[in-house]
């Protein structure tokens, strides 16, 4: 039950962000924060490719520290494309950290 509430919240959350903090172009945002969830796309190489009681942050490779901090960097490019894709990929990472009980 609780895997449904961590995938509603990869949703959820990042339009509450757009349409809170970006609202003349909360459309946009929400596009380019909700995209940011194909980085759950290095799923694919792992084997079982789901596992609920896996914790993802450090196990897929898009999802280990380096890129992470790469992610936490597009925040603050100028960009609003890339800025927006930025805060949605680091909302998906603390979405997994809480859900990995970090």
């Amino acid at each position: 039950m609780f895997s449904y509430l961590h995938i509603v919240l990869h949703l959820l959350v990042p339009l509450a962000i757009a349409w809170f903090f970006f609202r003349d172009e909360w459309k946009k945002a929400a596009l380019f924060m909700l995209a940011a969830n194909l980085v759950d796309l290095d799923h694919l190489l792992a084997s079982p490719m789901y596992d609920p009681n896996r914790c993802s942050i450090n196990f897929h490779p898009l999802h280990t520290m380096f890129p992470i901090s790469f992610y936490g960097a597009m925040i603050f490019l100028p960009w609003k494309p890339v800025r927006w894709l930025g805060i949605g990929l680091i909302t998906h990472m603390l979405l997994d950290a809480i859900d990995c009980g970090l």
